[in-house]
């Protein structure tokens, strides 16, 4: 659990840097987890308990790809449902045990995952505020955002990506993509690359390298 100042709080699952040895010299991939890694709640609710989570096709074929290429893999999450009284941070605690635990068996790792379970306008950590990415970049000596990745499914992912110089991709599907990216550019929010899975993502850009593709 780590806090920040005037009461802010930002809570964090995290592996200890003792098991991470290449920490200090490792890009960062940031990731959304509802719409990116897993299936969302229908609108206006909530993924509130583990057998409720559910991975989205390939993300944990992804997530363990960035683990074989040395990516520093952390989760950056919005979790209001606590601040509503919906769900707890047990509950909260056991669906990121069952995702940890299926993604390892998978051959990936999760370096930390951090939540914001405050109401809008409480924290300096929802995003798009910056307060999770700042909590890892302390946490995670070397960490540089100009060379880290934001993946999600909302601007409210690619605000708080562009606010810090990180490469943003949105995820969607192509009709949400397209409103998004247009409504993303309006605001002057930068988004270098668009995909339909995180899958995708990974392959078509954070491993693709120099050949990569910016945009489209």
């Amino acid at each position: 659990m780590k806090s920040g100042e005037g009461g802010n709080t930002v809570l964090a699952q995290k592996v200890p840097l003792a098991q991470c040895p290449q920490a200090q010299s490792r890009k960062a991939v940031f990731l959304d987890r509802d719409g990116v890694i897993s299936r969302k709640a229908p609108e206006g609710d909530y993924i509130k308990s583990a057998p409720e989570f559910e991975f989205l096709p390939l993300a944990g074929e992804a997530l363990a790809l960035l683990t074989a290429h040395g990516y520093l893999v952390i989760v950056v999450t919005n979790q209001r449902g606590i601040a509503r009284g919906l769900m707890t941070e047990t509950d909260l605690k056991a669906i990121h045990d069952r995702m940890t635990a299926e993604l390892a068996a998978m051959g990936a790792r999760l370096d930390a995952i951090y939540h914001c379970p405050h109401e809008r306008g409480t924290c300096n950590c929802r995003k798009p505020l910056t307060g999770m990415f700042e909590q890892a970049r302390a946490d995670f000596p070397g960490l540089e955002f100009p060379s880290a990745f934001v993946i999600g499914d909302t601007l409210v992912d690619m605000e708080a990506g562009s606010r810090l110089g990180c490469t943003n991709i949105l995820i969607g599907a192509p009709s949400d993509r397209d409103v998004l990216v247009a409504q993303a550019t309006r605001a002057g929010i930068e988004v270098q690359f668009v995909a339909g899975s995180l899958y995708e993502a990974v392959t078509g850009f954070v491993l693709a390298g120099p050949e990569r593709e910016v945009g489209d």
